[in-house]
């Protein structure tokens, strides 16, 4: 046979879950009924609470911002919570045990406190006890206490004042509740006495009216102290900034500098100006000298000069050469060249030309001082320009200075100014309340308790004890880790359940098993051997021929059950001392036995020997089925041994005790060896706890008519 897996994963049915409540009722019945009585019981006997309450209006009024650059925020979404904790606050609850003078009416008014201050003493009673032996052991043992010591023991010999306890409980009392999308306030608070309950509650909204007022004083006098001292600090710091912008003005002489200044941009732009157009003027004139200077000698080149050409001068010389040229060749017609009117007219035309030559320098000469003037002329302009540009830098640098004090001034003043305007208005907003209370609804005498709810706690009573009961059985049968059911067994290793054997009430109330031939007390004590003789007579009733042989060598019992002698058996047959004795049972037609024998001391060894094998084929051809009753399998192995020899094995378990380790460590020993399993019969299941309850109902019928 192949190896399998042993471990099935079970599928939950709901119908599981009803197997397991019924099978765990009085868990569950026990649960609820003490859930249910403990519920009630609290219920009826519990001392009647009152609560009353009653609504105020809060509302935040203007707030006193000492300076809206100090970054105050406005959206406060924290407020009705703070306002919530100071009406819960130890020093409202103060006030009302005083306005309500609770320290002297305590034993008339405040009994639902007496258990609290009687607890406190017993503390203090302990603590003092506590004290004195830790005293005493300090002094025995010779140890020195340090100071912060000696401090704590005094701390502890200060008890709590009375109207401290009493606040202490009015606060941790107190229940605030907001009401929705609104500025409401519920307050509540809770006693056993009704008068006293709404005392209380109207105290602490009056209380509380009252601690809003003291906290809004106390603001305004720091406030204003504060800021008397902070406009004292920026009046001696604006003087000092005033007085150090006037001592550097005067060293700085910032008058005049600011007027230059102001002027020296325009007059850069003009020196800018001037010293372009000096240059481009100098660029000119350089261009015409060096194009006369290059042309130097050539008076009618140098005359093809533009400049020199537009001279007034040398045009009217030009022209009197053109008359006098003209003149010649007139007067060549008539004359020869040495007669005196052609002297007189060539002399005229070369003092006309040596005139022209006299001018042509004079022009040219011009234009060299006009370069020369120009490129000084562009030369002062730019030493000028550099100057004035630096004179502006330092201007500036002394400006910046100026600019520097001068924008402490005036922030020193704002901030002056501001806080002397908020120290005027502070006047004002003291009659501003920061927040705003209105009593809205004072509270009443509670006509009727508000705890306990009877009906509610009796159904939550209900609910916990049933639903609780459902959890303990549910845990309880989770921690059960042993099989209990045929579907135990199916699905959680696969193997199949033959049978059950049920385990049933007797008449006198007591367990006892089913079988069906014996009830003796051997019988109960036998499980797997008492299945294999009624499985072997169940076949030899069936007309085979059937062989039961007790294979448990180290604890026969078959014998006894059918009264047959042991002194020869199988031990005596595989040990050789003997041959096979086959015992006939009168009671049972085709059903023979062959008993253990005396126990040997190596049953393991005779088992595994080849006699046995030759006993099972020569009974194989005598019987229709032989029955081995073995030992249990993780005991011994002899049952591991038999399994290999057989052609089938049959597993029985104690339902409710054989746990799933167990089995599966069988089942895995068996698959180890290859053992062919046929199945498992189920010992001892409590059928009216399972889902074969019916079975209940078929035995009790069945065996009641006997």
């Amino acid at each position: 046979m192949e190896e399998k897996e042993i471990y099935l994963e079970k599928e939950i049915h709901l119908r599981d879950y009803f197997r397991i409540l019924r099978k765990r009722k009085y868990t569950v019945y026990t649960f609820f009924i003490i859930t249910v009585a403990l519920v009630v019981l609290h219920t009826y006997t519990a001392t009647p609470l009152y609560q009353s309450t009653a609504k105020i209006l809060v509302e935040k009024g203007e707030q006193n911002v000492l300076l809206t650059s100090y970054g105050y925020v406005q959206y406060d979404p924290e407020f009705m919570e703070t306002q919530i904790q100071i009406i819960r606050s130890t020093p409202v609850a103060k006030k009302v045990v005083k306005s309500l003078n609770l320290v002297e009416t305590y034993d008339s008014f405040f009994k639902d406190l007496e258990d609290r201050i009687t607890f406190d003493s017993l503390v203090a009673s302990v603590k003092d006890w506590a004290k004195d032996l830790y005293s005493t052991a300090i002094t025995l043992a010779g140890i020195v206490r340090t100071d912060s010591e000696a401090e704590s023991d005094l701390a502890l010999e200060d008890p709590m004042p009375k109207d401290e306890i009493i606040a202490r409980s009015i606060a941790s009392g107190i229940t605030i509740e907001p009401v929705t999308d609104s500025r409401i306030l519920d307050i509540g608070f809770t006693s056993s006495n009704p008068v006293l309950a709404r005392m209380i509650v109207n105290s602490v909204a009056k209380a509380y009216i009252e601690k809003t007022l003291e906290m809004k004083m106390e603001l305004s006098g720091y406030t204003i102290k504060w800021m008397t001292e902070k406009a004292d600090e920026e009046r001696s710091r604006l003087r000092q900034s005033e007085m150090a912008l006037q001592q550097y003005m005067k060293a700085q002489d910032i008058v005049t500098t600011e007027n230059r200044l102001a002027m020296t941009p325009q007059r850069m732009n003009d020196l800018n100006t001037k010293l372009t157009q000096a240059e481009t003027r100098r660029k000119e004139l350089e261009a015409v000298y060096r194009k006369v200077k290059r042309l130097a000698g050539n008076y009618d080149a140098v005359e093809s000069v533009q400049m020199i050409a537009s001279d007034p001068t040398i045009q009217s010389l030009r022209r009197q050469i053109l008359q006098a040229e003209k003149k010649i060749m007139d007067l060549s017609k008539k004359y020869g060249h040495k007669h005196p009117v052609m002297k007189t007219a060539v002399a005229d035309f070369e003092m006309l030309q040596q005139k022209r030559k006299f001018e042509i320098k004079r022009v040219v000469d011009i234009i060299k001082n006009q370069y020369d003037l120009a490129r000084s002329s562009e030369r002062d302009l730019a030493d000028l320009l550099a100057k004035t540009k630096t004179e502006a830098m330092l201007l500036n640098e002394k400006y910046i200075q100026y600019n520097i004090l001068k924008r402490e001034v005036d922030t020193n003043r704002q901030l002056y100014d501001a806080l002397v305007t908020k120290l005027k208005e502070q006047g004002v907003s003291e009659q501003v309340q920061a927040v705003k209370v209105w009593v809205v609804e004072e509270a009443q005498t509670p006509k009727a308790p508000s705890k306990p709810r009877k009906k509610r706690n009796i159904m939550l009573g209900i609910i916990l004890g049933l639903f609780g009961g459902i959890g303990i059985a549910l845990f309880l049968e989770y921690l059960d880790n042993t099989v209990k059911y045929p579907d135990d067994v199916q699905d959680r290793f696969g193997v199949p359940v033959l049978s059950t054997v049920p385990l049933l009430s007797s008449k006198k109330g007591q367990p006892e098993t089913i079988a069906i031939k014996e009830t003796s007390t051997a019988f109960a004590e036998s499980y797997k051997t008492t299945i294999a003789i009624n499985l072997a007579v169940a076949f030899a009733h069936a007309g085979k021929r059937t062989l039961l042989v007790d294979g448990d060598m180290r604890r026969p019992r078959i014998h006894k059950i059918f009264h047959l002698e042991n002194d020869e058996g199988l031990s005596t047959c595989l040990a050789g001392t003997s041959d096979i004795k086959i015992n006939q049972t009168g009671e049972v037609e085709n059903l023979s036995v062959i008993t253990a024998g005396p126990t040997p001391p190596n049953p393991s060894e005779l088992l595994g020997s080849d006699r046995l094998n030759e006993l099972v084929k020569a009974a194989g051809k005598k019987f229709d089925l032989i029955v081995f009753d073995s030992p249990p399998i993780l005991t011994v192995s002899d049952s591991l041994i038999l399994s290999k020899i057989l052609d089938g094995t049959i597993i029985v378990a104690w339902a409710g005790k054989a746990t799933h380790d167990v089995i599966e460590k069988g089942l895995k020993m068996l698959g180890e060896i290859r053992a062919p399993i046929v199945g498992m019969i189920l010992n001892g299941v409590v059928v009216n706890k399972s889902n074969y309850y019916y079975y209940h109902n078929y035995y009790d019928s069945y065996y009641s008519s006997k």
